[in-house]
C-alpha cells in the first residue's frame, strides 16, 4: 500500500534523521510504516471474508509479514490466515548449493519469526551439516563478509534470511559505518531494487500490449499453490507458515505472529509445535516480536503514541537515534505520507492529551 513513493518516503524521510536501512519492509521504521499503510486495507479484507467466504483459508504473501498475520490473527481471530514467505526454502537450497549435497536428499527443521527464523536442524542422509558449513567458511574468506554468516558464527544456529534483511533487524551492524564496509551491507537496497522493478513491469506491460510472448517460471516451489493443490486433492505435504503462536514455540510470547513448519492436506493447514528455541535465538526473536505487538496492539486502540514507542524498542532504531529523533522522525513520516496513513495515525495533537500520557495511563496513582 502506497506503492513506490510510499516506500521511497519510508528510506529518505529516515535516513534524513541518519537513519540507515536496507530492506523496510519487515521491521523498524520502514516495515512499521508500510503496516500502518497496509492495516486498513486488511481489516477490509477480513470484514468481507467474514460476510461472504468465512472458511476460506487467506494466504498472505505481503511484508510487513508477521505485522499483517499478528493484525489479523488479533482482528479477525476466527480468519484461517497463514503467512507465506520463501526465506526458509531459498535458504535451505542455497546452502545445499554451496556445500554440494541434493537437496531432495536434505532434511532440516526451522522454526522463529519471519525472516528471523533459525535452521535448527539441517542433515543429509543423518550426517549433520553444520560442521561441513563450518569448514566452508573458513575455507572462503568472502563467506566471512556476509551478516548471515556473521550471527551464525556468533549465535550456532544460521538465520533463514538474508544479509540485507538480516542486518536491520539486530542493533549491531547498520549504525557503524565500519560493520557496514566490512559486511558490505548494502545500504538503501530496497529502493535500487525497487526502481529495477518498476522498469520491468513497465517492459512486461509494453511486451503484453504488442501481443509478444511473455516466459513464464515454474511456481512449484511456491507455498500457495502446493496449499491448493493439498486442500483440493489430499495430498499431505509439509511447509513453513507464519501464525499466532498458541504455545507453538513454547519460549515466544503467546499470540505473537511465529514461522513454524505445518502440515497441509484436505483439511487445510496444520502448524506444528517445536521444542523451545535456543536461548539466544528466542531473545533476539522476542526483540523482533516487541516490535511487532506494540504496532499491533497500538493500531487496535488506535493509538498514536504506539508508533513511537514500537520504534524506540526496534533494535536498530533504538542504537541509531535519540528518543526525541525518534519521535521527531515520526512526525516527520506522519505529515510525510498523508491521507495513506489512518485517521488516528495522522493525530499528532492525540499525542499532548492528558488521557493518552504517560502518567494518565501508568494506572499506580503516582
Amino acid at each position: 500500500m502506497g506503492g513506490h513513493a510510499g516506500i521511497r518516503k519510508d528510506f529518505e524521510v529516515p535516513a534524513s534523521y541518519g537513519l540507515r536501512q536496507t530492506v523496510g519492509d519487515t521491521l523498524g521504521t520502514g516495515g512499521v510504516f508500510r503496516a500502518l499503510r497496509t492495516f486498513p486495507f486488511l481489516r477490509s479484507l477480513a470484514e468481507d471474508l467474514a460476510a461472504v467466504a468465512p472458511e476460506a483459508l487467506l494466504l498472505n504473501y505481503t511484508n510487513p509479514m508477521a505485522m499483517n498475520v499478528g493484525y489479523l490473527s488479533r482482528f479477525a481471530p476466527d480468519l484461517k490466515v497463514y503467512g507465506l514467505c520463501h526465506s526458509v526454502f531459498w535458504t535451505v537450497s542455497d546452502l545445499c548449493e554451496l556445500l554440494g549435497v541434493p537437496l531432495d536428499e536434505v532434511t532440516w527443521a526451522s522454526a522463529g519469526v519471519n525472516h528471523q527464523a533459525w535452521m535448527l536442524s539441517l542433515e543429509w542422509r543423518g550426517r549433520n551439516l553444520y560442521p561441513l558449513l563450518d569448514e566452508k567458511i573458513l575455507d572462503d574468506p568472502g563467506l566471512l563478509r556476509r551478516v548471515r554468516v556473521d550471527m551464525y558464527r556468533r549465535l550456532g544456529f544460521y538465520p533463514t534470511e538474508t544479509s540485507e534483511h538480516s542486518s536491520e533487524y539486530v542493533p549491531w551492524y547498520l549504525p557503524h559505518p565500519e560493520e557496514i564496509e566490512r559486511l558490505r551491507i548494502p545500504v538503501d537496497h530496497k529502493l535500487r531494487r525497487t526502481d529495477e522493478a518498476l522498469a520491468k513491469y513497465a517492459q512486461t506491460k509494453a511486451a503484453l500490449a504488442a501481443g509478444d510472448e511473455v516466459p513464464l517460471a515454474s511456481s512449484a516451489v511456491e507455498y500457495a499453490p502446493q496449499i491448493i493443490h493439498s486442500v483440493v486433492t489430499g495430498a499431505q505435504r509439509s511447509i513453513q507458515v507464519n501464525t499466532a503462536n498458541t504455545g507453538l514455540i513454547p519460549n515466544l510470547p503467546y499470540g505473537s505472529p511465529v514461522e513454524v513448519p505445518a502440515t497441509v492436506d484436505r483439511d487445510g493447514v496444520h502448524p506444528r509445535r517445536v521444542d523451545a528455541l535456543p536461548p539466544q535465538c528466542a531473545a533476539l526473536n522476542r526483540s523482533y516480536l516487541n516490535v511487532v505487538d506494540l504496532i499491533v496492539d497500538g493500531a487496535l486502540a488506535e493509538d498514536p503514541r504506539a508508533i513511537r514507542q514500537a520504534l524506540m524498542v526496534d533494535p536498530n532504531t533504538a542504537a541509531s537515534l535519540t528518543v526525541e529523533q525518534i519521535w521527531d522522525m515520526c512526525d516527520a513520516l506522519v505529515a510525510a505520507h498523508g491521507d495513506a496513513l489512518p485517521a488516528w495515525a495522522r493525530n499528532v495533537d492525540r499525542l499532548d492529551d492528558s488521557e493518552y500520557s504517560i502518567t494518565a495511563n501508568r494506572g499506580d496513582g503516582r
